[in-house]
């Protein structure tokens, strides 16, 4: 059975062909970052229009590379939400009115299912049950995940994704657009113990999280250096780090230990940080438990997770197909369709 898979909930346009007999096949991505940048973050109405120019072409070099033809393609998966409206329109409109031509069903993706799902794209690939760490700009959550559709959610962030605070204490630091990766790269070279920053609800007895608080601190601490030298402001940024990566490690451990579960997996954006990954394997090693990431090209908005998401929701027969999006919708209210 193969699959069209079609991402455009943001700033990138994602286009993937995965055959549930063979696997990925084939993806190809499209980032607005250099569009974007020169605004200091995603503008809706370009992001929509670059994903018209986009999507087609981005179709046609996915079936080159796959060696497939549109005849072959056996449903269409879409992100449906959550996202930008018009962006998701873009991406709905496509694959319904190619789903129409072909005479093929659609299937309508939650965002959040295919990043959750993606780390199963990997080798090896976890097996149910686990407990998901969704980390990305517009998401933080713990969900234990019992099977396709079954999702539980254990504990989020009462205000700004790790995400977010990534890029919004780059901001303040003085980098540019997206500034999460490029906080994270300085600090690498950083002096980690030279400030210490909160971990918000760290000791909490929930699996909540907080980042604002955070974010406030690294603005009160950046009035206080100002004006920063370069080493000033990567051991601000190694701080920074060190302060969100702890609590998500303990919230990530926390979420095991309540549910007895013994695997852990990562998606979304931040899933690619290099800190975050390391502080996880050391903990894994040491307490016995296996953790699981999607391949680092796969941790941001992708048409690969699409397509696998709607594979595997055509496979469990739990399928739903409409031209309707949902800017906002809940992942936990996926476990009742």
């Amino acid at each position: 059975m193969l699959v069209l898979g079609i991402e455009s909930s943001c700033d990138e346009t994602g286009v993937a062909l995965y055959d549930t007999e063979s696997g990925l096949l084939a993806h190809q991505l499209h980032s607005q970052i250099a569009m974007h940048s020169e605004y200091g973050g995603v503008v809706p109405e370009l992001a929509s229009r670059d994903h018209i120019r986009r999507v087609l072409p981005l179709t046609t070099a996915c079936l080159a590379t796959a060696q497939r033809q549109l005849s072959d393609i056996d449903a269409i998966a879409y992100t449906a939400g959550p996202g930008l409206a018009g962006a998701l329109l873009v991406g709905a409109s496509v694959a319904n009115a190619m789903a129409f031509a072909l005479g093929k069903p659609t299937i309508a993706v939650h965002h959040l299912e295919g990043h959750l799902l993606s780390p199963c794209l990997a080798e090896p690939a976890p097996e149910f049950p686990f407990v998901a760490l969704l980390v990305s700009g517009g998401h933080t959550q713990l969900m234990a995940v019992h099977g396709v559709g079954r999702y539980e959610l254990l504990g989020e962030t009462v205000d700004d994704a790790a995400g977010e605070a990534f890029d919004k204490s780059a901001k303040l630091i003085g980098l540019g657009y997206p500034g999460g990766p490029a906080l994270s790269k300085l600090a690498d070279t950083g002096d980690v113990n030279r400030f210490t920053l909160p971990r918000p609800m760290l000791h909490t007895p929930n699996l909540d999280m907080s980042f604002s608080g955070l974010k406030t601190a690294v603005l009160n601490l950046v009035t206080q250096q100002s004006p920063l030298d370069d080493t000033t402001r990567a051991d601000i940024c190694a701080a920074f780090q060190a302060a969100i990566v702890e609590v998500l490690l303990k919230k990530s451990l926390k979420a095991l230990k309540q549910t007895g579960m013994k695997r852990l997996v990562i998606a979304g954006g931040v899933g690619a940080n290099r800190q975050l990954r390391a502080a996880l394997d050391d903990a894994a090693q040491k307490r016995g438990f296996a953790v699981f990431y999607p391949p680092l090209e796969l941790c941001t908005d992708n048409g690969a997770m699409i397509a696998y998401a709607g594979a595997q929701r055509l496979i469990e027969q739990k399928t739903a197909g409409s031209f309707a999006v949902k800017p906002r919708w809940d992942l936990a209210s996926l476990a009742s369709t």
